[in-house]
């Protein structure tokens, strides 16, 4: 860690609004990148930022200075996202009696299309699937731990990717298909 970001982190902890909006500033894109994954739309997006930002600044006194401030802030702008699951979606469980869905999907249907076009994609994914393909492809959980986040099965965590993995691969054959027509 810099001494710079150890200065700010000092001075956010005595509450100096200086200090608040320079770590405000060295870090809102990367984690407006982390909150746009998670939410529906880009205001959304600002308001779990904003929301994001308000319980670091409450929490940075539990920052002790081990490990990464960055893997820190990103937890808590992650577990903001979260409760905003939580509180504005019902969890529905559904195909839990789905047979173990392990499988990686085939080819890589990333490789050439727009990072923002493939960010729109993710956000019109329902609110559930949307959840779990970031916790799990994104944020690296396993089925278990994103159960136990969102107070559902372990094979309701996998059919929900399943179901994502498919509806964004049907989301890019179109977006193929639709700039092959134009070409």
């Amino acid at each position: 860690m810099t001494d710079r970001l150890q200065h700010i982190i000092k001075g956010c902890r005595e509450r100096n609004p200086v200090a608040q909006k320079e770590l405000y500033e060295t870090f809102k894109s990367q984690l407006f990148a982390i909150c746009l994954r998670y939410a529906g739309n880009y205001d959304d997006a600002q308001d779990i930022l904003q929301d994001g930002f308000l319980k670091i600044f409450e929490k940075i006194d539990q920052f002790g200075f081990k490990g990464a401030f960055e893997g820190w802030i990103r937890k808590i702008m992650v577990n903001t996202a979260l409760e905003r699951f939580r509180t504005n979606y019902q969890v529905i469980h559904i195909n839990d009696n789905l047979k173990e869905i392990d499988h990686e999907p085939d080819g890589d249907f990333t490789s050439d299309i727009d990072a923002r076009e493939l960010i729109r994609f993710v956000q019109e994914l329902s609110p559930r699937y949307r959840i779990v393909f970031n916790l799990y492809a994104i944020e690296g959980y396993t089925h278990r731990e994103i159960g136990e986040m969102l107070g559902i099965t372990e094979g309701t965590s996998k059919s929900n990717l399943s179901r994502a993995r498919d509806i964004l691969q049907e989301k890019v054959n179109r977006f193929y298909l639709t700039s092959v027509k134009t070409m």
